[in-house]
């Protein structure tokens, strides 16, 4: 990986705590046997596809992918679900871990079979993408030293215990984004120091340091790979893991050199940069400056020839091993990742479309189909690494009880409307238009015609026998001024204007204003209607 060009940045975690346990001994958890939901992932799209969709899914290597899922299973069915764990996918993915297990190590045959009796495939990107990003990491060797000396003077810093990781952060361990904080002496919330205030000493004296190497390009190189092996002075191989990062975004160094023209996009890479860093000291210490974020670490083992430890608590798996985003993938989840491009190492040619583990994250591997590659540790792990940035397709394995496709086949349709009967339409059916509509001797205006100002005429013009609210004296002998004065039909004289003969006239005036509009009645011109034609 090209000092950010992948933008990945921390990947690993924590060394297994626990002994492995005999997969036949692991007992069905509860949580299994409940009514799971249907999958959702946030702000993704999702496509079932079919197996035949899948170009050079029929000539990948099962039984290698097979037996690096089975990995993954081992501590799943150990783990308990956290009391925030509610994602369908984690209970799905327990159902047909145990099946797994039953099952043993599979032929390649059998392991292809395997997969596709238990999952479906379904093609995942971020809304509004057609693909997704895909990248490679790998674990550097680098010499090192638990002393400072003249020569080994660069530390490599543990977890610092004022480290407050983001508010509001959801998700186990520490989360990819979001500012990191520290509290201060007064109980303050602060923002974390960034790399300047750390390279100018504010970690100084704190007996943070887990070693020294030579130079700050090896540690840049390891925070952006997320772990590394340390070869010490009497031989001893330190391996440590990410564990937290301040919280400051990632800018990569390769991308301020591009945009500066001081290295031609085509011929970045990582020895390209190495030299260029060398031959100039002082605007490199700037160059990193512009960095502004910054990775701890913690130490997972000693002398171990093991491949690197994930976040998921196992030894990663070279070329089969992917990180993604732990808060919307769970482990173990398989992909089937489409690169259609060919890596080259050396001699060997590596075509990718092949089905991948999620078994480890890092803090710039965010999104619903983004992920990392682990390819191991050596050189040729990190050509391969950093070879790898390329668009994907990304295809999503998921539990068939979980299947969105099968989960809405099972949904229940609603019932059918029972059939109308002749008597029920004759209570719902619409008088018939006249000519023209007219109320004792009423026409009405175009706004009578909509609905509105149905509502009878005041007692002083109306014709209407009885007292009324309207035209009663007012003082200094004045009269209430009527709001339909202009009326030009006149309600006959003596007609009853009571409540209830008031409400019973309105009705009959609504209903048949709003035939005129009844679905099948002829429609007149509404300037027709106008009063006074």
């Amino acid at each position: 990986m090209l000092l950010g060009l992948t933008a990945q940045y921390g990947n690993g975690a924590e060394w297994p705590k626990t002994r492995e346990l005999d997969a036949r001994a692991v007992k069905p958890d509860q949580a299994s046997t409940l009514q799971l939901e249907p999958l959702k992932v946030p702000d993704s799209q999702l496509e079932p596809i079919v197996w035949s969709a899948l170009d050079g899914w029929a000539a990948d290597d099962h039984s290698s992918a097979f037996a690096t899922f089975l990995s993954s299973c081992r501590p799943l069915l150990r783990s308990n679900p956290a009391k925030r764990e509610t994602r369908p996918m984690y209970f799905a993915l327990k159902h047909v871990c145990r099946q797994a297990l039953d099952a043993g190590r599979l032929a390649n045959d059998q392991a292809r079979r395997f997969f596709e009796r238990n999952f479906r495939p379904l093609r995942i990107a971020r809304l509004g993408d057609s693909a997704g990003l895909l990248t490679g990491y790998y674990e550097p060797t680098i010499d090192g030293s638990r002393f400072p000396t003249p020569i080994f003077k660069v530390p490599i810093y543990r977890r610092p215990p004022d480290l407050v990781p983001p508010l509001n952060s959801a998700g186990l361990g520490f989360p990819n984004k979001g500012q990191s904080l520290r509290r201060t002496s007064n109980g303050e919330l602060v923002p974390y120091y960034d790399r300047g205030e750390i390279l100018d000493g504010a970690l100084d004296g704190r007996h943070l340091e887990i070693c020294w190497i030579k130079d700050q390009m090896d540690a840049l190189m390891i925070q952006i790979e997320g772990s590394a092996r340390v070869r010490l002075e009497d031989g001893t191989m330190l391996r440590i893991n990410y564990d937290a990062h301040n919280g400051y975004p990632f800018v990569p160094i390769s991308r301020i050199l591009m945009e500066r023209n001081i290295i031609p996009r085509q011929e970045v890479s990582l020895e390209r940069i190495r030299e260029w860093m060398r031959a100039n000291p002082e605007d490199a210490e700037e160059l990193r400056r512009q960095n502004r974020s910054f990775v701890f670490f913690r130490i997972v083992g000693l002398s171990d020839d093991r491949n690197a430890v994930g976040a998921q608590g196992i030894p990663l798996t070279p070329g089969r091993s992917i990180a993604v985003d732990p808060l919307l993938h769970v482990y173990g989840t398989p992909f089937f990742l489409q690169a259609g491009q060919p890596l080259t190492a050396k001699n060997r040619s590596i075509r990718f479309d092949r089905l991948m583990i999620a078994q480890d994250t890092g803090s710039a591997i965010v999104g619903p189909a983004r992920a990392d590659v682990f390819w191991g540790a050596g050189e040729d792990a990190g050509r391969l690494a950093g070879g790898l940035h390329h668009r994907a397709t990304f295809a999503m394995l998921v539990p068939r009880e979980v299947d969105p496709v099968a989960a809405g086949a099972r949904m229940p349709l609603p019932r059918e409307k029972p059939p109308r009967t002749a008597e029920a339409d004759a209570r719902t059916s619409l008088p018939k238009p006249a000519a023209l509509i007219q109320v004792e001797g009423r026409r009405f205006s175009r706004a009578d015609e909509l609905g509105r100002n149905v509502r009878p005429q005041s007692h002083q013009h109306s014709g209407c026998s009885g007292a009324s609210d309207l035209g009663r004296p007012l003082p200094l002998g004045r009269t209430e001024p009527n709001r339909h004065a202009r009326s030009a039909n006149p309600v006959p004289a003596g007609a009853d204007c009571g409540p209830r003969a008031k409400a019973a006239r309105a009705t009959e005036v609504a209903k048949r204003v709003f035939s005129v509009f009844a679905p099948g009645t002829e429609r007149k011109p509404l300037v027709a209607w106008r009063r006074g034609n």
